[in-house]
């Protein structure tokens, strides 16, 4: 029976009213615990492409072995997507965050060292493998408890990320400025260092047996995840896990080649100075972190298949623009627009996915994640030979032909739902058809 007061409309000391309070305060301290997380991987993704041109001057190296040092950095990243659940079955989400958070920790403290190069491709790994398996578990909790407007919570989430991509950049100029670049990593270390001690020791009411469940837990809302133990992916539901696997292979790859050598780009095209160029990043995470604030909303109004199509054909265009750009300011004109219109497109396409591969929720967003892995490896990789051996251009115009296979991929997916659509519509007859 509900609590009713004559005067108030509620008794003041109703049990449901502040069951719901408390909950409600819980999965808040959740979201922004995972804010502070999202934050700290934003800053880990781009510490390496901020401080890349002074550490190939350090160490004497070429561009292409730079590729070769986000591409160990990002096979890590792989690695920790694809253990976390491993990791997740024998020590629970908290005890694989915290085991994640801790070698992030060592390894960027270690950078800060500037041990011999053979050295730094170990370390990479070790950071990769950190803010992987960190955004992967992230991820995965929020989708899983956030059921109302997924989109608005995973947005904010990815707000953080844009927050700590874009002070990192900044950070970093002010250091490299000074001759202290190598420092940029040891505010990495310390601000996971505080996030590790906000997981360890922060409470989420009901959500805390499911981080703490060891062998084959339980979904997030505390029933058992039937999908766990059989292939969720049947029928026409693999070749949409497939679309959307390219998907975010071309995208991820994208963003990061963008991320780690926009500044060697300026520097070649424009012959601007390092701290100058490494401020591109800056400005590019500006962008992104002020069009994720509004994604969500957005994407919740006009459907997420229109928002991911359109947001990738004007990438396009940005893209297939930037390297007919001879100045300075339309060069960071470019870079602004293309972090506003690419905001939202990781944290929309994977909620995305996850509505259209129902009763997979679990899965899907560890997958997409590891694909993105993939591409950030992979694609930087390319890039970064591509800066050794052709025109500046060219290298600039073949960020244009990866989006270019993201709008096909979006198209279809588009299409794929609004067949569907249809297809309900026409089961439920013309009772049901405006629902």
């Amino acid at each position: 029976m509900p609590c009713y007061d004559g005067d108030t409309g509620r008794h003041p000391a109703c049990p449901h009213q502040e069951f719901n309070t408390v909950k409600e305060f819980l999965m808040k301290r959740l979201i922004w615990i995972g804010c502070l997380s999202y934050f700290l991987i934003g800053l880990a993704h781009v510490v390496l492409g901020s401080v890349l041109p002074v550490l190939l001057e350090h160490y004497h190296r070429e561009y292409s072995e730079g590729g070769t040092l986000i591409f160990t950095q990002f096979a890590g990243f792989l690695a920790g997507v694809l253990v976390s659940p491993w990791l997740n079955r024998r020590f629970g989400k908290r005890g694989g965050l915290l085991i994640a958070i801790g070698l992030l920790t060592a390894a960027e403290l270690v950078y800060t060292l500037l041990p011999p190069w053979e050295w730094l491709y170990a370390i990479a790994v070790c950071a990769g493998f950190g803010f992987g398996m960190i955004e992967a578990v992230i991820g995965t909790i929020i989708i899983a408890a956030i059921t109302d407007k997924t989109a608005v919570a995973m947005s904010r989430l990815e707000v953080f990320f844009g927050v700590g991509a874009m002070v990192m950049p900044l950070i970093a100029s002010g250091f490299i400025t000074e001759g202290w670049w190598r420092f940029s990593f040891l505010v990495i270390s310390l601000i996971a260092l505080v996030t590790l001690l906000f997981w360890s020791k922060a409470s989420f009411g009901e959500i805390d047996a499911v981080l703490s469940a060891k062998g084959p837990a339980a979904s997030v809302s505390g029933q058992e995840h039937a999908s766990a133990k059989r292939f969720p992916y049947r029928g026409g539901a693999f070749g949409i896990l497939v679309l959307f696997i390219v998907f975010f292979f071309l995208y991820v790859g994208t963003e990061m080649s963008l991320a780690n050598f926009m500044p060697a780009i300026l520097i070649e095209k424009m012959g601007m100075k390092e701290a100058a160029a490494a401020l591109s990043v800056t400005c590019f995470w500006i962008a992104m972190s002020v069009g994720r604030i509004f994604a969500g909303v957005v994407a919740e109004k006009i459907h997420y298949r229109v928002y991911v199509l359109f947001s990738c054909l004007i990438t396009l265009v940005l893209l297939i623009v930037f390297p007919l750009m001879g100045q300075v300011w339309s060069a960071f004109a470019i870079i602004l627009l293309l972090g506003l219109f690419m905001s939202g497109i990781f944290s929309i396409a994977l909620v995305f996915a996850s509505k259209l591969l129902q009763g997979s929720e679990e899965s899907t967003p560890s997958i997409l994640i590891a694909s993105g892995g993939v591409g950030g490896a992979i694609l930087p990789l390319i890039m970064g030979w591509s800066l050794d051996h052709l025109e500046v251009n060219q290298s600039a115009w073949m960020l244009a032909v990866f989006t270019a296979g993201m709008v096909v991929l979006s198209f279809a997916a588009f299409q794929l739902q609004r067949r569907k659509l249809v297809h309900q519509s026409g089961l439920q007859g013309p009772s049901g058809a405006g629902k």
